[in-house]
């Protein structure tokens, strides 16, 4: 890294409507293309940016008219050059002027940031210069597939949170858990907390001091050691699905934080080379028109061919892959 603040000069920007409603830190992750994230947040904490001449928190959310003064910032060195964004065409489900809901194929992150150069968010800005606004409504894990809805307002992302907030949202995954499923329809309701381990990467847990997590598991089909699930999410915590799913003794197949680490092994050989886990339907009210809005799309062929498999299996009565 260099520090350009010498050179460099001190940055005003005017808070306009499109930005009012965001989050400070958020804003500057946006505008400061290249400045690494710790840096952002550490002139926030030590109170160098600053809001109509006041420090302010990085959850601090912008008004319309807001004057930010941002210092100068240190940069990237200027040898290595940026890499590149690839075009890439999505599959798009739904667009209108507010909102798009796309099938996010596994193994692409949603944003750069973590070690990743970009993701969805980037390589969709890229595609279309001309947008004045697009921003993820939501995330979804690396090598989790399906459904993930974007806003091209601001108005529709606010309104796309509240509702996320308020378990306005209905959203089903379908999984494979290792283990034999018996209930039909089971309410999973255990608190949930974040929290670093010692390689200093982000894990969850079931922990009464957490934060409240219902998930709603219904059961589609059960073999010998596998079960296919689908899982509604009624609160939108980190990693819930895999972590209650764990927890109660059923984890997901090919999972690599949470999961069974030796059987995972085995099954990469035999054709699951990621976490099975889709983002399968989507229901909501348009964020700005209140029309009920269905979203669903089907399991992607990789996973797909591999429920083949467990079933052909079961039916030849090899139980076990």
């Amino acid at each position: 890294m260099k520090d350009l603040s010498k050179a460099a000069e001190v940055r005003r920007e005017l808070v306009g409507e499109d930005s009012a409603g965001q989050r400070i830190d958020n804003f500057l992750l946006r505008i400061c293309k290249g400045v690494p994230k710790s840096h952002i947040y550490r002139i926030l904490r030590s109170g160098e940016v600053r809001v109509n001449s006041k420090r302010a928190a990085p959850t601090y959310r912008l008004v319309a008219g807001d004057q930010i003064r941002i210092p100068p910032l240190r940069l990237p060195d200027s040898g290595a050059a940026p890499p590149a964004i690839p075009l890439r065409e999505f599959d798009i489900v739904y667009e209108d002027d507010v909102l798009i809901a796309l099938n996010k194929p596994a193994g692409l992150a949603v944003h750069g940031g973590s070690g990743v150069s970009y993701g969805v968010i980037e390589q969709l800005r890229r595609q279309r210069p001309e947008a004045k606004f697009l921003e993820l409504a939501h995330r979804l894990d690396r090598e989790t597939s399906g459904l993930l809805l974007l806003a091209k307002k601001r108005s529709a992302l606010t309104a796309l949170h509240h509702m996320m907030r308020e378990g306005e949202i209905e959203k089903h995954y379908l999984t494979l858990v290792k283990g034999r499923w018996m209930n039909p329809l089971q309410h999973v309701r255990l608190s949930l907390h974040k929290y670093l381990n010692e390689a200093g990467e982000r894990r969850v847990s079931v922990n009464t001091e957490g934060k409240a997590a219902h998930s709603i598991v219904r059961l589609l089909a059960r073999w010998e050691n596998f079960s296919q699930l689908e899982v509604e999410l009624k609160t939108g915590r980190t990693h819930q699905i895999r972590v209650h799913l764990t927890h109660l003794g059923f984890p997901l197949c090919g999972d690599d934080k949470y999961g069974d680490f030796p059987l995972n092994k085995e099954l990469h050989k035999i054709g699951l080379k990621r976490m099975f886990l889709h983002a399968a339907q989507l229901e909501l009210k348009h964020p700005l028109s209140a029309e009920r809005l269905s979203f669903a799309t089907p399991l992607p062929d990789d996973l797909r061919q591999f429920l083949t498999r467990v079933d052909m299996n079961e039916k030849r009565g090899y139980g076990a892959i």
